[in-house]
């Protein structure tokens, strides 16, 4: 067997702030230019085809690393650190199982398909908001209202409060960014707390006047006897939150950018938008993930295609590569008829995205909503990317929506 650590491996540096855009598709396609199925990057190493990422995101012999993240950022105490040790994302065993078997059914899809009709009411709000001579910048106009919107809603919070549930999601998030936790930790303490408390007040008010909302479902959950306590409930919603919201608004802004590059898809998913739509959130979700890379840490020794990975090794797995394989030649196409393969944007195993399904549904009914309304999208200017330490989003997409 040899040792990971004596691998004469590429580098690929994921946290350099100039990977935007172009510069960073071309980063990518050119580390997996290199024979072979693994890279060095500067935490460790990253995985680069689909069997391996689904391995390392699958064995019992690794764990995301939040805890370890925790310990070398400082972050002993606080409330950052009471969410980070209660975060689904970071609890295994029989203890994630049964807090899995009590949040699932009300996440599950046809629970998740009430809430379509409201996503298409904030949508027709949405799009009548917008000037007469259909310019926008999307991602003010469209992409971050519209998520935040949905949360509030199946939160049952008042839709007055979504700005506020936007500015904690995008806060809280960047726990996951090692840039932001260096300079940014105090802020991201202060939106933990202060969604704490916020959410605090409407799970005791459901507890005693339940209603038809994703905070009285979690209530009443039930497996067997078993119910989820106070801390439980609280951070099964933050987790909710964070999952539900800037990721959402990344995802829908990079499927409508690509729409826009490619006005053959467009005029496509318009001719049976209602057909064609979920397969443009797939391809969206396949060629540009938001989530490119879904780190693990070895609890143990771990062995895999002959090479031994020391116990404490940081793996990065990375979707845009896993996502790619099988697929000849790799273009953006909602009309293709893809590899059955699961993309891994929303990871796999245990710890697989629990809120994937509100996701693609959301993002499905905004595909359908536009093409239904909205002749041709183009770019008005050039958009401005984030970078892909985190969610890879989008900072900027100006837009000309012609009805």
């Amino acid at each position: 067997m040899a040792l990971a650590t004596e691998l004469d491996l590429p580098l690929f540096d994921h946290t350099d702030a100039a990977l935007r855009g172009e510069r960073y598709r071309s980063a990518m396609a050119a580390v997996k230019s290199h024979e072979g199925w693994l890279a060095a990057g500067v935490f460790g190493f990253i995985v680069l085809d689909r069997e391996a990422g689904e391995f390392f995101l699958r064995t019992r012999d690794a764990v995301f690393p939040g805890l370890t993240i925790a310990e070398l950022f400082s972050i002993a105490d606080g409330p950052l650190h009471e969410e980070i040790v209660k975060n689904i994302i970071n609890i295994n065993g029989t203890d994630h199982s049964r807090l899995r078997s009590l949040v699932n059914p009300a996440l599950a899809p046809r629970a998740v398909d009430r809430y379509r009709p409201a996503m298409r009411a904030f949508l027709e709000q949405l799009l009548d908001a917008l000037p007469a001579d259909g310019r926008c910048e999307f991602i003010d106009a469209f992409a971050k209202p519209y998520p935040s919107l949905v949360i509030a809603e199946v939160m049952g919070v008042p839709l007055a409060d979504a700005p506020r549930l936007h500015h904690w999601s995008n806060w809280i998030q960047r726990q996951f960014d090692a840039a932001s936790l260096t300079t940014e930790q105090p802020l991201i303490q202060e939106a933990v707390q202060e969604f704490y408390e916020y959410e605090d007040g409407f799970i005791a008010d459901r507890r005693q006047d339940p209603g038809e909302d994703l905070i009285s479902a979690l209530i009443k959950a039930e497996e067997a006897g078993d119910r989820l306590s106070d801390d439980e409930l609280r951070n099964l919603v933050l987790n909710i939150l964070v999952g539900g919201v800037d990721t959402s608004q990344s995802q829908l802004a990079h499927a409508v950018r690509l729409l826009a590059e490619h006005p053959d898809q467009w005029q496509a998913l318009r001719a049976d938008p209602q057909r064609l739509a979920l397969g443009a959130v797939d391809e969206a979700l396949r060629y540009e993930p938001i989530t490119p890379f879904t780190a693990r840490i070895t609890t143990g020794e771990v062995e895999h295609r002959g090479v031994t990975f020391p116990p404490g090794s940081i793996i990065l797995v990375s979707a845009w590569h896993a996502n790619r394989d099988g697929v000849e030649p790799d273009e953006f196409d909602i009309t293709a008829d893809r590899p059955r393969a699961r993309v891994l944007t929303f990871g796999a195993g245990i710890h697989y995205c629990v809120g994937a399904n509100l996701a693609r549904a959301e993002m499905q009914e905004g595909l359908a909503f536009l093409a239904e309304r909205i002749k041709r999208i183009t770019l008005a200017g050039e958009p401005a990317f984030g970078t892909p330490s985190g969610i890879y989003g989008l900072e900027r997409l100006p837009l000309m929506l012609e009805r």
